[in-house]
Parts: structure tokens; sequence; C-alpha cells
């Protein structure tokens, strides 16, 4: 499967076993994504991206720790529904927000998907890893945020300097992937690995993107 730089397709179908048990994931597995496209991507990394040309494809082969509910004609802190995160909760005094992840989740590498893999995100995108991103034009949006800590492999805490009610939406917006802690940055660009129901094949700069 080929297209040009003005229609990108990108592999598909719903990945079995993500989420069997829920009716949303119970789709047809198979299939080709096309997507009309009127420029070509600079990289597949929404991470590193600030345009549609990549958060539109690519945002179906990740998946967030919240997302606000498509149902709803317009976004809130009332329409977020959990995605990687099965529920969360706040301290009492604001400055901790606690996500309890979803058991049985894996990549599609097949490796599986824990609470490292959303500290390592986080961790990037303020700059405190020892992997880089080549831009980060999100890392604003986290000035408030002071650390990120793991309670085993289910289970993470995102520290504040200060409360912030509206934290939680960052991580609703399509802005706001959960990368692979196993993959490098750099392979994210071309490569990107992801735990969505479209499973990302391949990614040619201006030329094309092929898909099975």
């Amino acid at each position: 499967m080929r297209a040009n730089l003005r229609s990108l397709a990108i592999a598909g179908g719903v990945l079995a076993g993500l989420w069997a048990s829920e009716p949303a994931f119970a789709q047809k597995p198979g299939g080709v994504l096309r997507i009309p496209m009127g420029t070509s991507p600079a990289s597949m990394s929404i991470h590193e991206e600030s345009t549609i040309a990549a958060l539109g494809p690519m945002m179906g082969v990740f998946n967030n720790l919240v997302m606000f509910d498509q149902n709803v004609p317009q976004n809130s802190l009332a329409s977020i529904v959990p995605d990687l995160a099965a529920n969360w909760s706040s301290s009492e005094d604001g400055k901790e927000l606690t996500f309890k992840l979803r058991p049985g989740v894996k990549w599609h590498d097949g490796k599986p998907f824990t609470s490292a893999d959303v500290k390592c995100t986080w961790d990037l995108i303020a700059g405190k890893s020892s992997e880089k991103l080549r831009v980060n034009p999100r890392k604003s949006w986290y000035r408030n945020l002071e650390e990120v800590t793991t309670n085993g492999d289910d289970e993470i805490t995102f520290h504040l300097k200060r409360p912030q009610t509206s934290f939680i939406a960052l991580f609703a917006s399509g802005w706001s992937p959960v990368y692979p802690c196993h993959v490098s940055p750099r392979e994210m660009r071309t490569n990107p690995i992801g735990t969505g129901p479209i499973k990302f094949v391949a990614f040619t700069p201006s030329a094309h993107c092929n898909a099975i």
C-alpha cells in the first residue's frame, strides 16, 4: 500500500487483546486508514511536532492516560474519561495527581506497558532524562511539574509545585500520548511504537507511507 504526501496511509486494524472486554474496542481487526494530507509531516513524533500534519494520522497509534469524551461536544474537566489510566485521584492539598493504570496493555511490539513508560515520557518532556527531544514544543506546559514517581508497575504520581486543578486537562489533549520507555526519541520520529488501535508500519518523509 502506498500513498503520496497528500494521502497518508497507516496500517491497521484494532489490535486484539488491548481491552477486548470493552465494546468500544470490539471492532474487526485489519484494514488501512487513509487520511488526505495537505503537506508532508516533518516526523511521526507527536511530542516533537506542532501541526495537524503529524497529529492527525498519529493519534490513533497512541493512547493518553486520559482523554476528552469524544461524544461530548465541548471539552471540559467534567468530560475527561479514562484511557490508559483506569482511574485517578488527587491529594487533599491538590499537589499530587495519581493514576491507576489499566492492566494487560502491551505496546505494538509486544512489550508490556507499565508506569515506567509514563514516567519516561514526562521526564523526557521536562528535559530530565538522558534522552532528548529534537524540539520540545510543550515543555512549558509542565512548568508546574516537580517530579513523577512510580508505585509499582501500575501506578504513577505527578507531584506539582503548587495546586493546579486544570493540570489533568493537559493529559487529555491529543498532544499528550504516552511513549514507550524502550524506544528512543530518534526512532519515534520515523518508526513510532504505540498502544493504540492503529499500528504504524513505515514512513518516508516527503515521499510515502507504507502500510500492510
